[in-house]
């Protein structure tokens, strides 16, 4: 009987191992897809780009905002100036490495903030807009992986799980084209396992550079009928002078 129990046991263990063996051979497939949509991207080291939002609110007109981005990837720099509507203009965000401040041109004063900010009235989160290389194995965990069809594309479905505090969200799961590594859809969860934000990407452009997803729809999934459309315009490539990453490079645009 002994003898019994202990070969159960002992297979018990040896299947546990090799669960745990195929799940860091998964997670590590779908770290390097996630990273696979960044390589097709066409963010990489300076870039700029205008920044367009459309948010909409039930039995509220329509709001327009508009930002000029500019950011150095592979060195978590970032800075975010807002264009539009004219009250607001000059308001700022600076990013250096782990540091994030706000910027109000009207008393010219720094705030350290959170990357989970979002920009104005908009659905959309300073760290949507960040397109640092490495935070896919930074801040999550894969959870789960499954294949699976999204309109006429076959994807994959890969859902992280954040395990430092810098993710807005608690989970989120994203739908990603197997022919092409395109994200064509994103789902942000609760703690809970409530579903907080629906993303979509119906369009992509291709660039010399790679794809730049020139149109993204953020629908707030806890208040119904509000969605923020963003749109990307202006892109530009080019080496970026060291001090636009600086707080005197806001301060100066006023």
């Amino acid at each position: 009987m002994k003898k019994s129990f202990a070969l159960i046991v002992g297979c018990l263990l040896f299947a546990g191992a090799l669960c745990a063996q195929v799940a860091s051979d998964v997670a590590e497939k779908c770290y390097k897809i996630m990273e696979s949509t960044d390589d097709v991207l066409a963010y990489h080291g300076d870039y700029s780009a205008t920044i367009s939002l459309v948010i909409e609110k039930p039995g509220k007109p329509k709001e327009n905002l508009q930002y000029k981005i500019f950011e150095r990837t592979d060195e978590k720099l970032m800075t975010i100036v807002q264009l539009f509507p004219e009250a607001d203009k000059g308001n700022g965000y600076l990013r250096n490495g782990d540091n994030i401040w706000s910027y109000d041109p009207i008393s010219r004063k720094f705030s350290h903030t959170s990357i989970k900010e979002a920009l104005g009235d908009s659905d959309i989160k300073i760290d949507d807009v960040e397109q640092s290389d490495t935070r896919w194995r930074d801040n999550y965990e894969v959870e789960a992986y499954e294949e699976g069809k999204l309109g006429k594309y076959p994807v994959h479905i890969i859902t992280l799980k954040a395990k430092t505090s810098e993710p807005s969200y608690t989970k989120t799961k994203f739908y990603i084209r197997t022919d092409i590594p395109l994200a064509l859809k994103e789902e942000d969860f609760s703690g809970s396992d409530r579903l907080m934000r629906t993303i979509l990407i119906p369009k992509y452009s291709k660039v010399p550079a790679g794809y730049v997803s020139t149109q993204v729809l953020i629908r707030d999934e806890l208040n119904k009928g509000e969605q923020t459309q963003q749109v990307v315009s202006d892109l530009t490539f080019d080496s970026l002078p060291d001090k636009i990453f600086t707080k005197a490079y806001l301060e100066g645009l006023n």
